[in-house]
């Protein structure tokens, strides 16, 4: 069966539900984990668990844009839009990457002013250890349950989405040493886990920002989904070549502008069919927002 408007209408719909629902889990965790690591860092006279409860809170502006992105990304098309807005997800997974470097690029910069400039810890308790290996272990969790949600949907916004909540794993995980460092008297691992978990978090960051960048500039598809609309366009019936074969990103979905060439003593008709039909399997194959051709006589 062709793969209708419907069909895609449906699909857009079950991706935005999955996406708020996700989203919606990620607001909840992050505010339950605020009050905990803030309040547990007070208690306990932990730094760092404070700063990670801070680093916490900021999530909730990432979550809160991904829902703005998804509320909008599924709106029709307009008179100002005619292709629709998916590239709102574009635009908040540019978003979120360059959190992302940013939140990285800080994490360096403070690591190296502790190294070049160690200040002596006070005395924590050992309840921040237990606060903060709890929270890495639900910054864990969420992190594995958005990503496997955004895999589902196929959605590059919501990979950003769940990376970031990686990237506040990695912090509990750096905050999580640093505890265990000045329990036993070694506050310096504290810094030194900064400076690798910081690159990690750059490293990513940098990676999503430029793949949205990308994205915004009309990116062709990868190499392998070209190859395969290549091959399906050729193994249409009536089809006798083609060329011309441009793709795009929009969103998370596919544009696509191809001229197709078919025997000259075909009719209107005919020659409609055919690019109907090239078009059809394209969209039932691939996620393809949109499949233009055009008609050549050989």
């Amino acid at each position: 069966m062709d793969k209708t408007i419907e069909d895609h209408e449906l699909e857009t719909s079950d991706k935005q539900q999955a996406a708020k629902k996700s989203t919606l889990v990620s607001v909840a965790v992050n505010i339950c984990l605020t009050i905990s690591q803030v309040s547990a860092g007070l208690l306990s006279g932990s730094q760092g668990l404070i700063a990670d409860g801070i680093h916490s809170l900021t999530d909730l502006v990432a979550d809160f844009v991904v829902l703005f992105a998804n509320q909008h990304s599924a709106k029709e098309a307009d008179d100002d839009h005619h292709y629709g807005h998916q590239r709102y997800e574009t635009a908040a997974s540019l978003f979120l990457g360059v959190s992302l470097l940013a939140v990285g690029v800080g994490m360096l910069w403070k690591a190296g002013e502790k190294i070049i400039d160690p200040v002596p810890a006070g005395q924590i308790q050992i309840i921040a250890l237990y606060v903060a290996l709890g929270c890495l272990a639900a910054k864990e969790l969420l992190f594995r349950y958005m990503l496997a949600v955004a895999e589902r949907v196929r959605s590059s916004m919501l990979v950003a989405n769940a990376w970031h909540a990686r990237s506040d794993a990695a912090s509990s995980l750096v905050v999580s040493v640093g505890i265990v460092g000045a329990l036993f008297g070694y506050p310096i691992l504290d810094s030194v886990g900064a400076l690798v978990v910081g690159l990690m978090v750059a490293k990513t960051g940098w990676q999503f920002s430029w793949d949205a960048l990308n994205d915004l500039m009309d990116r062709a598809v990868s190499v392998e989904e070209h190859q395969r609309i290549e091959e399906i366009i050729q193994s249409t019936a009536g089809v006798r070549g083609f060329h011309d074969l441009r793709t795009r990103k929009m969103g998370d979905m596919i544009l696509v502008d191809v001229h197709i060439e078919v025997d000259a003593n075909s009719s209107v008709q005919i020659g409609h069919d055919i690019a109907l039909a090239a078009r059809n399997q394209i969209m039932k194959e691939l996620p393809v927002l949109n499949v233009m051709t055009h008609i050549d006589p050989i």
